[in-house]
């Protein structure tokens, strides 16, 4: 029997424990049983109600002889739990607590992959078929707008450059002519015309006409074009080497600016009716421990996708300190609702039987209370009491699964209803 006994886990040893303490203890003092063990109920005086004898409680409210009423719980209703001795509590390790009062958010879970900012992210692409002369800039770089990164001597650009510096000098002898009443009107604004056309061919490469003057001073050195950044950021693709051969359009550098990133977050279909673009997202990533990013949801897709029953989403948040990068996996939480001034119970202290939540209310040293609750948010570990709770009140918060063995011990066959 006793190897029985060493064999039992430590809360239902504690619960028979307690069966045992507190049959013999009404045994050694004397009450009355019938033949099946359980003590004769009576009326209390005072208040009129059948009260059980064996716990001295109101029967209706006795949790050891109803346990099953235990599961209907509504939000502040309560049943009794008469403990054998006023020490059992702490013998089997119970701690209780005044709820704390705080702030707390109801926020809906999920994970995200960390990615570049689209809208901050652009690609560096040569503006003409050429060889590269010269790269300045390498991965991790940090370029500031219209810096040069690379550049690039191209044959179309000398003979764009030729045309320009001859339209120019075109354009001067016909003003001179035209001054001496030699040429026609015509054949100025045509010469205009034409060295206009030629100088905008160099200005969308990125030349000025007095860098053109400048070239045309010099035709014997070599005509490269500055490949410059469209905006401030980090290099984080290279592809540009020197010397090589490059078409029209092939991408040189990959540039970002990383002060936002975004968040592409995977929500659960069953969630999406609580989602709204503007709420705050929390994330945080693993390399990162104990810091939280905060940004704003920018982004839901328009579908779920068929097989996951995942809906894509997006949130922008700032990057200021660059320790967001892409491709990172994080923990988000999208806040649907914030409460101040809320209950807060640790998540131990809530116990449940048939899903229905409860927590255990200390009466007396020896006589706790059931009790039903409504909960709210749930976060790192503590959950919000939305109602059956008072923020005086004593609550077990750790070791009441002792208290629920005690509660549900009539199930295992040891309790005392009346017949």
């Amino acid at each position: 029997m006793k190897n029985i006994f060493f064999r039992l886990p430590l809360p239902l040893l504690l619960a028979v424990a307690f069966a045992l303490t507190g049959c013999s203890k009404h045994e050694e003092s004397g009450h009355d049983h019938d033949h099946a063990g359980h003590q004769h109920a009576a009326k209390d005086g005072d208040t009129g109600k059948r009260m059980c004898g064996e716990h001295n409680v109101p029967e209706a409210e006795c949790g050891i002889c109803n346990p099953d009423v235990a599961a209907k719980l509504k939000p502040g209703e309560a049943l009794k739990v008469r403990l054998p001795s006023a020490d059992s509590a702490a013998l089997a390790g119970a701690q209780t607590a005044t709820p704390a009062v705080g702030g707390i958010a109801e926020a809906i879970e999920c994970y995200a992959e960390i990615a570049f900012n689209q809208t901050k992210l652009a690609q560096i692409v040569a503006p003409v078929g050429g060889i590269v002369q010269s790269v300045a800039v390498d991965l991790g770089s940090r370029v500031e707008e219209k810096q040069a990164v690379a550049q690039i001597w191209s044959a179309s650009i000398a003979e764009a450059v030729a045309k320009a510096v001859l339209s120019h000098q075109t354009l001067d002898r016909e003003r001179t002519l035209r001054a001496q009443r030699v040429t026609s009107e015509k054949d100025l604004q045509e010469a205009e015309a034409t060295h206009r056309a030629a100088c905008q061919q160099l200005r969308l490469l990125g030349f000025t006409e007095d860098q053109v003057d400048a070239m045309g001073q010099k035709p014997q050195e070599s005509v490269l074009l500055d490949v410059r950044a469209p905006f401030a950021g980090e290099i984080v693709e290279r592809t540009a080497v020197r010397g090589a051969m490059v078409e029209v359009g092939k991408p040189l550098f990959t540039l970002a600016d990383r002060s936002t990133m975004w968040a592409m977050l995977n929500i659960e279909e069953s969630a999406l009716a609580r989602v709204r673009v503007g709420q705050t997202v929390e994330v945080r990533v693993d390399s990162v421990p104990g810091r939280v990013f905060t940004g704003r949801l920018t982004w839901i897709a328009a579908e779920v996708d068929e097989r996951s029953r995942m809906a894509r989403a997006r949130a922008e948040v700032p990057n200021p300190d660059g320790l967001l990068r892409a491709k990172m996996f994080a923990q988000a939480r999208i806040l649907t609702r914030s409460a101040d001034g809320a209950l807060l119970l640790p998540s131990s202290a809530v116990q449940r039987i048939e899903g229905r939540p409860f927590v255990f209310v200390k009466v007396k040293d020896d006589l706790f209370e059931a009790r039903g609750v409504a909960l709210g948010a749930k976060f790192n570990g503590q959950c919000e009491i939305l109602a059956g709770l008072k923020p005086q009140e004593q609550v077990v918060v750790a070791h009441g699964f002792a208290l629920k063995s005690q509660l549900l011990i009539s199930r295992l066959g040891a309790g005392c209803v009346d017949d």
